[in-house]
């Protein structure tokens, strides 16, 4: 193995330290393709160059290496870390890799650390009246936080629930200062109407502590002490209040009650159950939060053959766990799951898991939060119970995504053999889709959305704002979008052709190659963005002519181009494909596979395209993006303006004086900002 590598990457593996660290491998194009910790740099890289492994997955992979980084840290436990956040970050190609781009959401209680706990008098009766809001992003230290959730639902439960026992309130600052009413939470006992004063502070007080305990889990407390208030107002025979006690503490009561999950001995738990089938892999995490199931998110990884491969493959001795090898696979993407899953964020100190994982991780995730972390295998009681929840809902979400992917690539296959696609490179196939949108004329935009790997690829969608056409014309707006997709690429395409070397005469003579370097990356393929293999047009002749224009000028294949013409009535089910380069139009009919594949593509590209268009729109008509273009109003100054003056058209109206009222807005702004809005 060791003759396909250059002297210099021996060389360097030879010089390296017996010390703990991280080592990363790289291919001829710079990609990234593996990420490895060891306690001994020296003797694990040198196993990977030292070993036969023809024919399996690792001597694929140690065939592709011509370029290696390492990185000395001090410990194992570091390695650990810092393995994961590079796995995490770089998306290598032969790691178990978790992909997930989005923030846990949180419910947010404003104004409750600084303001209303230390301050004895508020600067102002939003302050004084803290509000729930269900929030996503980043933490700021004047509010209150809990969760994290697994979604967005359970947020805004936990925020009915909240309003139902304890009637926070829930409306913008706004709002709030410019009530002259109760709103509608009001007549239905969701809010106790602290914006028209139906509520002192004091009280309003009582009830934000009690929510928050409530939140950290301190039910029996906040039970104590409801029934201690409704104590003392029935000695007063102030009944009234008492019986609003009472029924604050039946609707608590009844909330509990409904909460079949809960537990007051354990206030933050993590519930990890994974499965593992058919070359795939689910992780289920379920929260408890406050001593409450807030419900629970799959996982699914990517690589774990390839990955588990490689792990079991390079092991040191004692690493690699016994026993059936689909456990050992569970546990390595469990552990995967847990190194990455929590780099970075808050943590419980008590992890309920389905497979035992390694001391090592476990001393890592410790070091890191600063505080003892403990994981719980074979659990018993009500922590069983969550498990084996856990353990369900993997087993089904594994299940749902296999029977979703052999559906998927049942329809892939089925829109290649209708259109005599080549099928040997199925999983490569690629299909972009255009869709032009905009509302008579106005915030004219396109879409492009892909289809590859038998999926929509999300992180590949593009929208293209259309401009110096005619308002209205989509034969002009497709052409544009064409035009800017695709020129580049024949440009390119043109290039590398320019490179090949002219084919020799049949009668010349042989000529000895040169050992020219320049000639040798020349035939390489040129990197960047590539012509997909079906280019999908929503609309049909008309549109399928424009596109046949662009395609001619840009020198591309015609045999891309693929018309969804609406079919009679326009009626789902009846479409017709119309080709580009001369074929007849082809009717699937209503219920073929494939038919059901280019409704899904060409759907995903319409609601693309008018999700922008709408976007766009509302920003023009309210003038959004002129305060923002405003130099020196930023982030924090245009909220300031939007919440003293109500929206931008109030800003608009406003004076240059009222304007400088605003803090941080001086005169010299002001009247720049009179004069931009104007």
């Amino acid at each position: 193995m060791s003759d396909t590598h250059s002297e210099q990457l021996l060389s360097e593996v030879a010089a390296l330290p017996g010390l703990p660290g991280v080592y990363r491998y790289f291919d001829a194009q710079g990609q990234l393709l593996y990420v490895g910790k060891a306690r001994n740099l020296k003797k694990r890289v040198s196993s990977y160059f030292q070993k036969s492994h023809d024919g399996t997955r690792i001597g694929h992979m140690i065939g592709k290496i011509v370029r290696m980084e390492t990185t000395v840290v001090r410990s194992e436990a570091e390695a650990l870390l810092l393995e994961n956040n590079l796995i995490k970050t770089l998306n290598p190609k032969f790691n178990i890799l978790f992909r997930d781009d989005k923030s846990y959401p949180y419910l947010k209680i404003t104004g409750t650390r600084e303001t209303f706990r230390t301050s004895a008098k508020m600067p102002s009766p939003s302050l004084a009246f803290p509000r729930m809001a269900y929030y996503r992003g980043v933490v700021d230290r004047r509010h209150s936080y809990y969760g994290p959730y697994p979604s967005a639902w359970a947020v805004k439960e936990s925020i009915t629930l909240l309003q139902k026992v304890f009637r926070l309130r829930t409306c913008e600052d706004t709002v709030f200062a410019n009530r002259t009413r109760p709103c509608l939470l009001y007549q239905i006992k969701r809010c106790s109407g602290p914006c028209v004063d139906l509520v002192d502070s004091e009280d309003y007080a009582r009830d934000v502590q009690d929510a928050e305990r409530f939140l950290r889990g301190e039910t029996q407390a906040v039970l104590d002490a409801l029934e201690q208030r409704m104590l003392v107002h029935a000695e007063k025979l102030e009944f009234e209040q008492a019986a609003e006690l009472r029924n604050q503490m039946t609707a608590l009561a009844r909330v509990l009650h409904q909460q079949t999950m809960d537990n007051l001995s354990d206030k933050d738990v993590d519930v990890l159950a994974v499965k593992v089938h058919g070359g795939r892999a689910c992780v289920n995490l379920a929260m408890v939060r406050g001593g409450r199931h807030l419900g629970d998110r799959p996982y699914f990884p990517a690589h774990v053959d390839d990955a588990t491969a490689i792990d079991d493959a390079m092991a040191d001795e004692g690493d690699a766990p016994a026993g059936d090898p689909a456990q050992r696979v569970a546990v390595r993407v469990l552990e995967a799951f847990i190194a990455q899953h929590y780099l970075g964020i808050a943590m419980p100190h008590i992890l309920v898991t389905s497979h035992a994982v390694g001391k090592p991780l476990l001393e890592a995730l410790s070091e890191q939060t600063g505080v003892k972390v403990n994981a719980v295998h074979n659990p018993r009681e009500h922590r069983r119970i969550w498990l084996e929840m856990a353990q369900k809902n993997a087993d089904i979400a594994l299940a749902r995504l296999l029977a979703e992917e052999g559906s998927q690539q049942a329809r892939t296959r089925a829109l290649a053999d209708a259109l005599q696609l080549p099928d040997d490179q199925l999983d490569a196939l690629r299909i972009e889709c255009f869709d032009i949108s905009h509302t008579a004329g106005e915030s004219t935009q396109a879409s492009c959305v892909v289809f590859e790997g038998h999926k929509m690829q999300n992180s590949q969608y593009r929208r293209y704002k259309i401009e110096g056409i005619t308002p209205g014309d989509d034969y002009a707006a497709m052409k544009q979008v064409l035009q800017r997709r695709y020129g580049k690429i024949a440009e390119a395409m043109r290039a590398e052709d320019a490179l090949q070397p002219a084919p020799a005469a049949a009668d010349a003579e042989p000529v000895e190659p040169v050992a020219d370097e320049a000639v040798e990356s020349a035939a390489e393929p040129v990197a960047g963005p590539r012509m997909p293999d079906l280019v999908l047009i929503d609309g049909g002749k008309g549109q399928v002519g424009m596109a046949r224009q662009v395609f001619e000028q840009l020198g591309l294949d015609l045999s891309l181009i693929v018309g969804v013409e609406k079919g009679e009535g326009r009626k789902v089910g009846l479409e017709e494909l119309v080709f580009a380069d001369g074929r007849a139009k082809v009717y699937l009919g209503h219920d073929s596979a494939a038919l059901m594949l280019v409704a899904q593509i060409r759907d995903e590209a319409h609601r693309f395209a008018i999700t922008g268009m709408r976007a766009q729109r509302a920003k023009v008509r309210t003038g959004g993006s002129k305060l923002e273009d405003i130099p020196g109003v930023g982030p924090r100054k245009r909220a300031r303006l939007l919440q003293r003056f109500g929206g931008v058209r109030g800003v608009a109206s406003a004076s240059v004086d009222d304007l400088s009222t605003v803090e941080g807005i001086s005169p010299e702004l002001a009247d720049a900002i009179y004069r931009a809005l104007r």
